[in-house]
């Protein structure tokens, strides 16, 4: 396969599925993401936004090669073309990839913060000193232990180990929870400088309005694959500039907008309908879309899953 050499990461028909066992002991196969597939490019802010439960999150654990043993995983991830092997990932997590985790568990409860960013090499701790003001963290914030931050203390300093790292590629993972609007902004105000500076940064988010504004183009998953992606001025357009009636009803689902919700739900991994995994809940839908997974199609500048879209 052909790999765009101008992409950091390209992900191509990437299926995830976990081993378990039913309620008479036997062994059954899980699939909870199907053919998805993203890109991002240096320079480039994609966001990734869909309901919990989307596959969102587990994109990061694959890319990351931190997804449990019971993981099987088909389909192709691709760093700097290159395909992304298990050795290729340990070797770039925390140096060419980083990671801000959802989680703020994540920090090590034994080490100071200090350590966890940079340590005391001099540069590293002028630029901590830099990246902390700008997050609005206290000045003593490097010689605290975790257990010793708030909630939202210690998310400003998992995204400033991103921001002091030299990665080429940032996966956020619902970075912003727990901040406020001012440090939210401004946390996303980073993310958007690092760009120009060439990373590539994928931000996975539940805040769709924030991604609208610091995004370049927006990926829209949904039960465990990739709908549509689009220009993220196209979310600012609304319904007419956008591609997938899933796209069209979670842009209408927002506060600021009507607010109407769809009947249904997305599916449970281990229920997944046999054609379009929208089809049970779309107006649009044909006997074809409920027999047949549609193909990605390009359409006026974005990529839709779908047979009708437009």
């Amino acid at each position: 396969m052909e790999q765009n050499k101008n992409t950091i990461l390209e992900i191509h028909d990437l299926s995830i599925s976990f081993r378990m066992y039913d309620s008479r002991f036997e062994q059954t196969e899980l699939k909870v993401i199907s053919d998805l597939y993203l890109s991002v490019s240096p320079g480039e802010i994609v966001a990734v936004a869909g309901a919990s439960g989307s596959g969102k999150s587990l994109l990061a654990s694959a890319v990351l090669g931190l997804l449990p043993a019971n993981a099987s995983l088909s389909g192709h991830i691709h760093y700097k073309g290159q395909e992304l092997t298990p050795e290729l990932q340990k070797n770039l997590r925390g140096g060419g990839i980083a990671l801000v985790p959802q989680s703020v568990e994540f920090l090590d409860p034994l080490m100071k913060v200090r350590s966890q960013t940079g340590g005391r090499d001099k540069a590293k701790t002028a630029e901590r000193t830099r990246v902390f003001k700008r997050l609005g963290l206290p000045d003593d914030t490097e010689n605290l232990y975790p257990f010793e931050l708030s909630g939202g203390m210690a998310r400003r300093v998992l995204v400033s180990t991103a921001m002091l790292s030299s990665a080429e590629l940032i996966i956020a993972d619902e970075p912003t929870p727990g901040m406020s609007l001012e440090q939210s902004l401004q946390a996303l105000t980073m993310f958007r400088e690092l760009a120009r500076e060439g990373r590539a940064i994928i931000l996975i988010t539940h805040d769709i309005d924030l991604a609208f504004e610091f995004a370049d183009r927006v990926a829209v998953f949904y039960a465990g694959t990739t709908v549509e992606t689009a220009p993220a001025s196209d979310f600012k357009q609304g319904p007419r500039a956008l591609r997938h009636p899933y796209s069209k009803a979670l842009w209408e689902a927002l506060p600021q907008n009507s607010f109407r919700p769809i009947p249904g739900s997305q599916p449970y991994p281990g229920d997944l309908p046999k054609g379009c995994l929208f089809a049970p809940r779309c107006p649009m839908r044909t006997a074809e879309c409920m027999e047949h997974v549609p193909p990605v199609r390009q359409i006026r500048g974005g990529e839709v899953r779908c047979f009708y879209g437009s």
